[in-house]
């Protein structure tokens, strides 16, 4: 069973959001001041440690903010913030970084034909999936399964995810997707952890 269709059957048995109202996308603008040190003013992150969030899927971006705010995602930096944020706060200012326009960004020309092996097949050798198989030939991601667009993300941010899925960090029982990527990247190598991860920053939401 691949990593898609374990995922599926997770999402099935359980997996689900908590029910709030619609985000207001005008209320989550005047809310954002608190998310703009890290992740800039429109979800452009500056520094690549922390992540891009501007066009990211709405459900995905209430859906980590909910994780981080129980502790099942452990974002030490967040802590504080979403603490003092409720579950209409996170859901206004899901829905106003959801239809910010995300930065492009390029891709290190000497990885990209490894990076792209690896997004468009994975390594059959080793049982590596297909990146594109769960997130989109592109990288848009799927929202309906709360697989997150990757296209354009900073390669720093992408390459410590994935180190930290390899080494086994999920987020708790009934977040499946975050063990379907346990599986997915513990067999990578660190050198294509860096190859693909510096494709993906190089997505630009064609098809290259």
């Amino acid at each position: 069973m691949n990593a898609c269709v374990r995922a599926a059957a997770c999402l099935l048995i359980g997996f689900s959001l908590h029910a709030v109202a619609d985000g207001d996308a005008a209320a989550g603008q005047g809310k954002a001041a608190i998310c703009a040190a890290c992740h800039g003013a429109d979800g452009n992150s500056a520094v690549p440690q922390w992540p891009k969030i501007a066009g990211q899927h709405e459900d995905y971006l209430l859906r980590q903010q909910l994780l981080i705010k129980s502790g099942a995602r452990p974002v030490p930096e967040m802590v504080g913030i979403v603490a003092g944020l409720n579950e209409q706060d996170m859901a206004d200012l899901a829905a106003w970084f959801s239809e910010q326009e995300p930065q492009d960004a390029v891709a290190d020309e000497a990885l990209v034909e490894a990076g792209r092996s690896l997004w468009r097949a994975g390594n059959a050798e080793s049982g590596v999936p297909a990146c594109m198989a769960c997130h989109g030939p592109a990288g848009e991601g799927n929202p309906l399964a709360g697989y997150p667009r990757l296209a354009g993300q900073h390669a720093v941010y992408t390459a410590s995810m994935l180190t930290r899925f390899r080494s086994g960090e999920n987020w708790g029982p009934k977040d499946a997707n975050s063990h379907v990527m346990n599986g997915a990247a513990s067999e990578l190598t660190d050198e294509e952890i860096e190859a693909v991860s510096s494709y993906i920053q190089g997505l630009h939401l064609t098809l290259e």
